[in-house]
């Protein structure tokens, strides 16, 4: 048998309640062309055992002793892979039927690009957008676009954005892989961010699909704003500004991204995280020197211009304000 067109990695950890409802809506796609890798980073609960019931469905299962981290268990997860094509999907996130084909469909109309983002819509609050793709900002923020606004009003457009969110992303593998997959020492958060900005430096483009629609928990197995999600997330920014940002770019905004840290210290203080804070930019600042050694590599390959990556970026000084106020509006 020839291999399939399209691989389909689900990486897990503890997310038995919600494998099993992935699963479900895999098996009801219209576009049957792909196989499934599932890659278990140690979990300690049974989330295996539902696996029982889908023997007979095209799973290849990986199983790692410990939790390595979203990024080096999805490396692993396309080195086994045999597609032309990666799609990346969290275990908590339900595709609609037509969501693989619509995919595939937006790659072979639009060849220019060569990763995708989809429609992520909120499961608890399926009227409100749970992203659009992921906005960069100058500062060395990212989100993902549209968050928490009304899925009626926003997000129906298809365009080009800075990046695809790796909870339902599509990216050609080959250009995965040159591009050098994701960043391991991240372990997680913002290596979907640094994904991006590296394809884009090397010439790739992204466009969201709209008609591409997931069903999205989100932060199933962290939660939001844990001592994990802070720590990694303000860790892993400063790495993928000073290893991505083009020179020019770099310096002209070095005081926006120093304010923006010092910002978010004092922020997270106020909140009873200083010590994690305080961690995540200190461990970011040791791991400079090794940053500066893969900024090299990255940068000696470059084939943009800083006029040419800066286009997709938010450049807005308030804008990483009104991200945060609709973080906010309800409630969130």
């Amino acid at each position: 048998m020839s291999p399939p067109d399209i691989s389909i990695i689900l990486v897990t950890w503890n997310a038995g309640e919600h494998l099993s409802r992935c699963l479900s809506a895999l098996s009801n796609q219209t576009c049957k062309d792909f196989e499934i890798i599932i890659v278990d980073n140690g979990s300690t609960d049974d989330s295996l055992t539902v696996l029982n019931s889908w023997k007979d469905s095209p799973l290849t299962v990986k199983r790692l002793e410990n939790n390595r981290g979203f990024a080096v268990a999805n490396n692993i997860g396309v080195d086994i892979a045999s597609g032309k094509w990666i799609v990346l999907l969290n275990a908590d996130a339900y595709p609609e039927s037509n969501w693989l084909e619509n995919f595939i469909k937006a790659a072979k109309q639009h060849p220019e690009y060569n990763f995708f983002s989809s429609r992520q819509i909120q499961y608890n609050n399926p009227h409100l957008l749970d992203g659009a793709g992921d906005e960069y900002h100058v500062s060395g923020l990212a989100w993902r676009r549209y968050y928490n606004h009304i899925k009626s009003e926003y997000g129906a457009q298809q365009e080009e954005v800075f990046g695809a969110c790796a909870a339902s992303a599509m990216y050609c593998r080959k250009d995965f892989l040159e591009a050098g997959g994701f960043d391991e020492d991240y372990f997680s958060y913002f290596e979907d961010v640094d994904l991006s900005f590296r394809m884009r430096l090397a010439g790739g483009r992204c466009l969201y699909v709209p008609d591409a629609v997931v069903h999205h928990v989100g932060s199933a197995s962290t939660g939001k704003l844990s001592d994990f999600v802070v720590y990694y997330g303000h860790r892993n920014l400063i790495w993928t500004y000073c290893k991505n940002m083009p020179g020019s770019l770099f310096w002209f905004y070095l005081l926006l991204h120093l304010l923006m840290n010092i910002f978010f210290i004092f922020s997270f203080m106020f909140k009873g995280k200083g010590h994690v804070i305080l961690k995540a930019k200190w461990d970011a600042l040791r791991g400079i020197p090794s940053v500066i050694n893969k900024r090299r590599i990255i940068h000696k390959t470059r084939v943009v211009s800083s006029k040419e990556v800066s286009q997709f970026m938010s450049r807005g000084v308030l804008s990483p304000y009104w991200a945060a106020r609709q973080r906010r509006r309800w409630g969130r």
